[in-house]
């Protein structure tokens, strides 16, 4: 994934305040409220990491990393933007929070998903990252409109 650069960023930032909206927007207009768990801008801080993918500075794509306790983390609110869609950008994203899940002592990390068409291609990227299905964790219950899945690290 040349010229890809991943690090932590401020959800606060214009561009990925953007790229957070576009998210909500995307997750409201395919799931009912009460399904809609995205980052808001104000929630990184202690347990909340965001990440942004950029390349030549252009933001393609965020993923966030919540310490749910010291051995479990989730994969939360990941969004390509619409025109990087297909350049790998997801993949480099779920690769990179799953190691520095790892480099945090991590031994298992979760995420949330919707169940419906729209969430195919996230459903089978995570599949195809190791990602299995699981029960529901943290605060989620289960509903018709979402599925949970896990990584064992290490």
């Amino acid at each position: 994934m040349g010229g890809f650069v991943i690090g932590i960023d401020d959800p606060r930032r214009d561009d990925v305040r953007r790229l957070l909206e576009q998210h909500r927007a995307f997750a409201s207009g395919v799931m009912p409220p009460e399904g809609v768990h995205v980052l808001e801008p104000h929630d990184a801080g202690e347990d909340i990491t965001l990440f942004s993918l950029r390349a030549e500075g252009e933001l393609l794509g965020i993923a966030a990393l919540r310490q749910l306790d010291p051995a479990h983390a989730e994969l939360k609110s990941m969004h390509t933007a619409a025109a990087a869609r297909g350049r790998g950008v997801g993949r480099a994203l779920v690769d990179h929070l799953v190691a520095a899940a790892a480099a945090r002592g991590v031994r298992r990390v979760s995420l949330e998903c919707g169940s419906g068409e729209a969430f195919v291609p996230a459903r089978s990227l995570y599949a195809s990252a190791g990602f299995v299905p699981c029960g529901p964790f943290g605060e989620y219950a289960a509903t018709a409109d979402n599925v949970f899945m896990t990584r064992l690290l290490g």
